[in-house]
């Protein structure tokens, strides 16, 4: 029973994932995909980046890698805990807008790194509901059409101090 965590588990989750048509590595002892990634990191990390460059290859190496390798809806492992990458975006809005069902793994005692990261995406039930109540009024597409000459003029901007 003690040692469920480090081999039975993980490969549950893998069958299950599997099962609901989601591919990835297959779970290594312990490590998961850490030992890639770093080696990914490594490699994204020792070659010079444009500024015309897509970024995510050397900002996320391992989920692009994987998204790459398996499609949209993948996993991978970071340690014993599978990361799901949903890319499809009716999937995506599924997890966001189905909260309850849909744990969000990133916890962390730390109150400063608590506050910094608090937001939509690492908040759950009720407060999740408020925020999102709060938040959605202001993405109308009414709203956010009134809101482009300023997106437009601030994106100028920057482009130009470039």
């Amino acid at each position: 029973a003690r040692g469920d965590w480090i081999w039975f588990r993980p490969k549950k989750l893998e069958k299950l994932l599997n099962q609901q048509g989601l591919k990835g590595n297959s779970y290594s002892l312990l490590v998961g995909d850490l030992k890639d990634g770093l080696t990914l990191i490594k490699e994204a990390h020792s070659k010079p980046i444009n500024l015309t460059d897509d970024i995510v290859p050397r900002v996320l190496p391992l989920p692009y890698n994987t998204i790459s390798k398996y499609g949209k809806n993948s996993f991978s492992w970071f340690g014993q805990i599978p990361s799901v990458y949903i890319t499809d975006p009716q999937l995506a809005l599924e997890v966001m807008i189905k909260f309850d069902k849909f744990q969000k793994y990133f916890k962390t005692t730390n109150p400063l790194i608590k506050r910094i990261s608090e937001g939509l995406l690492t908040l759950e039930g009720e407060k999740w509901s408020k925020h999102r109540g709060i938040l959605n009024p202001a993405f109308q597409l009414e709203k956010l059409k009134h809101m482009l000459p300023a997106f437009h003029t601030s994106a100028s901007d920057m482009v130009s101090k470039w």
